[in-house]
């Protein structure tokens, strides 16, 4: 199928999708048979996103640093003459990054360049639908590109890699922009499709050990660093305060993505992979059903409604302290650690993830897939080739994702992780590492977790069904007790997924 054919036809079941005249399933596998490499497709649909977006509060501690630096603004001011009366859009998900810039940050961009700038604030799927169709009409409707990390293949044509921005625009480059600053593990898992950087690493939530320091003290346990430690701390815990209080806790709701983030954990922390070098399911061998035996005796000390949270229901479980623990996203982190969210401000402590039993090597598996018990799931920020102003939109793309303005975003998005080296060493993000709303005193845990934890799903355009449907489903249908065995369930995910593949 030629390009415009294919840009076509994604742009009608897109639309015929939003519109109620396609199910979910359907528009799914259309999209895959397209090549759209879109896991996000998945995560979006009747779902609330790739991981939860609490409404963070800004640092309690970040008054007097709120502003860009006066280097910036002077660069901002001189390089944005040309531009001034222009309008940038931009369509993006409801992340850290583009809530603290729409909401705090964008006014000192468009004093400084006389550029107006408009986010769209959308679900994940309304922000596929959006991009999609920009792409097949190529009108150029958004300047720049919020990518989710499965997106990677499917957009990689359709922005400009910063590279080559660098290269060709020296007369718009901001002199500290550094781009080798990004964290060398999320430029290759999250912006990197084959030899091509698809805009810079704009997000990252990963998993980390999160537990009560409170809870750990009085019974005396240390914090984990097997997989057998997690699970012997959750189940002391559980022995010594249940049913008012549980060891640790999940997102295990049947048929939803977040069930599938789980198991992944579970599985790469058991030496497993999803998929073998000949793109063969692998879920079901040996490491896999050992993984399937560690989760059914952790399910026994998690609260009983773990089986209908999302990512949603197991934050809450823990800042209500009905759970003492998780092994989650880190966003958590901050929310926690405002009194006005929950019960816990000031309790919890962050770890780096159990080690594996054992871990196998990307080599040994299939579609790019990197085990790592740190689960991932981020964004990429780029500029659309389509775009009416493709200078002015790499003047702000700059901005957003420069070390100077991404201090800021931590400190006004609520703690979240950066993507760059330096800014975990910045005086403003630093300063906020103490107890309170918007804490960062988690970040150094995100960093190593990233830099020697972090596991990446697969990139295949089947995976959206696979990750939001096939799999999760499969593993609701086990822990209401539908198989007979995990080797049953396994089985069934495996052969459905390689007819999936095989078609």
């Amino acid at each position: 199928m030629k390009d415009t054919d294919r840009k076509r036809y994604l742009a009608q079941i897109t639309d015929r999708y939003v519109r109620g005249g396609m199910d979910r399933r359907s528009f799914l596998r259309s999209a895959a048979k397209l090549g759209l490499a879109a896991g996000a497709v998945g995560m979006g649909m009747g779902y609330s996103g790739r991981r939860p977006f609490f409404s963070l509060a800004p640092s309690a501690y970040a008054e007097g640093s709120l502003e860009p630096s006066a280097e910036m603004m002077k660069w901002l001011s001189d390089v944005g003459k040309p531009f001034a009366g222009t309008t940038l859009k931009l369509a993006t998900e409801s992340t850290p990054p583009s809530n603290a810039i729409a909401s705090s940050l964008k006014p000192f961009f468009e004093k400084a360049t006389g550029i107006k700038v408009e986010i769209e604030v959308l679900p994940l799927e309304q922000v596929l639908q959006k991009l999609t169709l920009d792409v097949a009409s190529s009108l150029g409707t958004y300047d720049l590109y919020y990518i989710d990390q499965s997106w990677a293949a499917s957009f990689s044509q359709d922005v400009f890699d910063p590279r080559e921005q660098i290269a060709a625009k020296k007369d718009l480059a901001y002199p500290d922009y550094n781009i080798d600053d990004f964290l060398p593990a999320l430029v290759d898992g999250i912006a990197r499709y084959e030899d091509r950087l698809v805009g810079v690493p704009y997000d990252i939530p990963i998993f980390i050990t999160q537990y009560r320091k409170d809870v750990y003290d009085e019974l005396k346990l240390k914090v984990p660093t097997t997989m057998d430690e997690f699970y012997q701390n959750a189940k002391a815990i559980t022995d010594a305060k249940g049913p008012a209080m549980y060891g640790t806790s999940g997102q295990m709701k049947s048929g939803h993505y977040s069930l599938e983030c789980d198991w992944t954990c579970w599985l790469w922390g058991h030496g497993g992979q999803i998929f073998t070098p000949d793109k063969k399911f692998a879920g079901n061998n040996e490491a896999g059903l050992q993984a399937m035996e560690y989760w059914s005796k952790l399910k026994e000390t998690m609260p009983p409604g773990v089986t209908g949270w999302t990512w949603d229901g197991e934050g809450q479980s823990v800042s209500q302290g009905v759970a003492a623990s998780m092994l989650s996203w880190g966003e958590f982190f901050p929310f926690f650690d405002d009194p006005k969210s929950g019960k816990i401000s000031g309790l919890m402590e962050a770890a780096v993830p159990p080690k594996a039993t054992t871990l196998i090597t990307p080599d040994k598996t299939g579609f790019g897939e990197i085990p790592g018990v740190g689960h991932q799931g981020g964004s990429s920020l780029a500029v659309s080739k389509y775009s009416k102003s493709p200078d002015a939109a790499w003047v702000f793309m700059q901005w957003a994702t420069s070390a100077d303005t991404q201090a800021l975003i931590t400190v006004l998005g609520g703690g979240t992780g950066p993507t760059r080296t330096s800014v975990y060493d910045d005086p403003r993000v630093l300063a906020n590492a103490r107890v309170g709303a918007g804490t960062t005193r988690h970040l150094p845990i995100v960093r190593e977790t990233i830099a020697q934890y972090m596991g990446s799903e697969p990139d295949l355009p089947e995976w959206a069904e696979i990750s939001s449907d096939t799999i999760p489903v499969a593993l609701g249908r086990f822990f209401a007790g539908e198989f007979k065995s995990a080797k049953e369930c396994m089985d069934e995910i495996g052969t459905k997924v390689d007819q999936m593949l095989a078609g």
